[in-house]
């Protein structure tokens, strides 16, 4: 059976995203979800995401960063309000602010491993730190700014 991420609960009109929109057929469809105290989501790079023969282009890797904090930021929230996840029913965060630092090479043959640390919550804010994991070492690391979408957002 395949765990549901926090982007299985979105609503219709908030799952378009290109990193994490469930209907998002093209996109690269991460899962989020808890593992104990931190988050974590795996995604398997495409040739086609090639920088350089044998490594992973870094432009995916920050929107990995990207969507696996706002996912992140859901989650935690979620929790903290007491929300009880049904059908569609999940926060949705978009990005205020986006920190990548690519620490090495990431190799691209083989899934890559998200893994998220809530740093604070603070009303509709949610700051999450980031770790992208290649065969047990990490690579890439993040901070996420995630904000919660108002119930009024694109009217």
């Amino acid at each position: 059976m395949k765990l549901k991420g926090i982007q299985d609960y979105y609503a219709d009109e908030f799952a378009q995203c290109y990193g994490c929109g469930r209907l998002n057929k093209e996109g690269h469809q991460i899962k989020t979800h808890w593992d104990g105290d931190e988050t974590v989501s795996f995604y398997t790079p495409k040739k086609h995401h090639t920088a350089m023969e044998g490594f992973v282009y870094g432009g995916l890797l920050a929107s990995l960063i990207d969507c696996h904090g706002t996912g992140s930021a859901a989650l935690a929230y979620a929790k903290e309000q007491a929300i009880e996840l049904t059908e569609f029913n999940a926060p949705r965060f978009v990005t205020g602010n986006l920190q990548v630092s690519y620490k090495k090479p990431t190799p691209i043959d083989g899934a890559l491993e998200l893994r998220g640390i809530i740093k604070e919550i603070k009303g509709r804010k949610v700051v999450t730190e980031i770790r992208l994991i290649a065969g047990g070492e990490v690579c890439v690391t993040g901070e996420v700014l995630a904000i919660l979408i108002p119930e009024n957002f694109g009217k």
